[in-house]
């Protein structure tokens, strides 16, 4: 079976299999912090009543993903093991131990974290409503038919790694140019690194780089979304030319998107979606001489990765036709198993950064003229502390953070942000924990209330006079002081 076997992309197959399971281990271990106390059994959106409401009828059943605590029935413990499963399976993965049996044997493995994640992600609700939630399921469903090391890598199944890549980084391409005018006119990153959700140490610097280097940027990113990605097709014509060249045309646009995906990654927290798209982008890069010792592929797993292919090949219509639709959809999913999705990011650019910020107080009067003294709640990455320069968490996710980013571009108060200020008015010890700083060191705040405030990164000039990375203004209270009614338990 020597005309389906990629010799030269052994490395490519290594680093797909190590670096998707390594992100699959980092997914785990968020969840294994985070789940249980934003949704587990007393979490801001418990999860066993999503269940309970998908149990109520068959047509409620049919709006639920697939998940295991369809058939098992939630408990936080139950979640722990299921976390703790994946971490050590990702890590056996990570250091190559199922890829030294037969071929089957690191499908199973893969084949278990894709099901065992999707059971997260289906019951995880607007916390779990992330593009790269759905990335990383399809890249471990994929990763799971690219073999053992006793043989080389299907030329399909890294032909459906190059389309996802195309599906990952041309879609967020098309839904630049259908987005905002600051795509089109260059000056979408003027603005990005000072708005984006989360910023890095290093935000800062490339927000005071100079017009023009944004202008580049933008450029930059166009090429890197909407020129190269049709170049990593470029290796299947190594089906019928003898040379080496199409392999070196599908490597350097590689490296293009892996460059572009370095600098996003140096500037931003995009949580795992830009270390994805590295790991991703190395499916087309070819070592030449590094390959098996011999090129079969056994018939069974030729028959089973070539009906892999054929399935992707029917499912593959809606997101081709998606891209090219003047209703582009971002970051959609078009079946129940996450398969064959449709991706994007930041189609508009937020041009200010608002914030809003969580105050407590233990005084019985919070209308009293100046005998109220308000404390901040301090988060881990959403920027509060004017002097604090964020940190770097990604590829890390940390959720609540990201969904504060969301709160100041909508109309109303979310659920979940409702139930976590009740768990702020109870000092909930698993809710503080998300937490980088409680200004009452578990203690119970009397009264709480929400006040938003104009971020934006200081001057040169205003860091050396105030020692600040941010220049904030108040604009108004977003929620008037609130408390529990008295006599109020957990």
């Amino acid at each position: 079976m020597d005309g389906f076997a990629a010799l030269d992309f052994q490395v490519a197959r290594e680093v797909l299999q190590r670096g998707i399971a390594a992100l699959y281990l980092i997914a785990f271990w968020s969840s294994l912090n985070q789940f249980r106390p934003l949704l587990g059994e007393r979490g801001l959106l418990p999860a066993p009543e999503l269940l309970e409401w998908a149990g109520s009828s068959q047509r409620a059943s049919k709006l639920l993903r697939p998940t295991l605590f369809r058939w098992i029935r939630y408990t936080d413990r139950r979640l722990v093991v299921l976390c703790v499963s994946g971490i050590i399976l990702s890590a056996l993965l990570v250091a190559g131990v199922p890829q030294l049996g037969p071929p089957w044997v690191p499908m199973l493995c893969f084949l278990a974290l894709w099901g065992g994640y999707m059971s997260i992600v289906s019951i995880g609700q607007t916390f779990y409503g992330f593009g790269w939630e759905m990335l990383l399921l399809e890249a471990g469903f994929l990763a799971a038919f690219l073999g053992s090391r006793d043989q080389p890598p299907p030329v399909h199944i890294l032909v459906l790694f190059w389309w996802l890549v195309f599906r990952l980084e041309f879609g967020a391409g098309m839904i630049k140019l259908r987005g905002g005018r600051e795509w089109r006119d260059l000056t979408a990153l003027n603005y990005h690194h000072e708005t984006q959700p989360m910023p890095g140490p290093l935000s800062r610097r490339a927000h005071l780089l100079p017009p023009w280097v944004h202008k580049t940027e933008v450029l930059g990113n166009h090429f890197a979304q909407l020129v190269a990605p049709w170049f990593l097709f470029a290796p299947l014509l190594g089906l019928w030319l003898p040379d080496t060249v199409p392999q070196m045309v599908g490597a350097i646009a590689a490296v293009i998107l892996i460059g572009s995906q370095l600098w996003l990654v140096i500037t931003g927290n995009f949580a795992w979606l830009n270390w994805a798209t590295i790991v991703l982008a190395f499916a087309a890069i070819a070592v030449p001489g590094i390959g098996a010792a011999g090129g079969d592929i056994p018939l069974y797993w030729l028959m089973i990765t070539l009906a892999v292919t054929a399935l992707y090949v029917v499912l593959s219509w809606w997101p081709a036709r998606n891209l090219f639709s003047r209703d582009q959809m971002m970051n959609a999913a078009f079946n129940r198993w996450n398969l064959a999705n449709a991706y994007g990011a930041f189609g508009t650019v937020t041009k200010q950064r608002i914030e809003w910020i969580i105050e407590g107080t233990l005084s019985d009067d919070p209308l009293g003229a100046g005998r109220a003294q308000w404390r901040e709640y301090g988060f881990k990455g959403k920027p509060g502390d004017e002097h604090r320069i964020p940190r770097q968490y990604a590829p890390y996710h940390l959720r609540l953070d990201w969904l504060m980013w969301f709160l100041p571009l909508g109309r109303h108060l979310d659920d979940w942000f409702r139930a976590f200020l009740v768990k702020l008015l109870q000092a909930d010890p698993a809710t503080l924990k998300l937490l980088r700083h409680d200004p009452f060191e578990g203690q119970r705040p009397r009264w709480i209330r929400v006040v938003s405030y104009r971020y934006r990164f200081s001057t040169p000039a205003e860091r050396r006079e105030h020692g600040t990375v941010w220049m904030r203004d108040r604009r108004r209270v977003i929620l008037d002081p609130v408390t529990l009614p008295d006599g109020a338990d957990d």
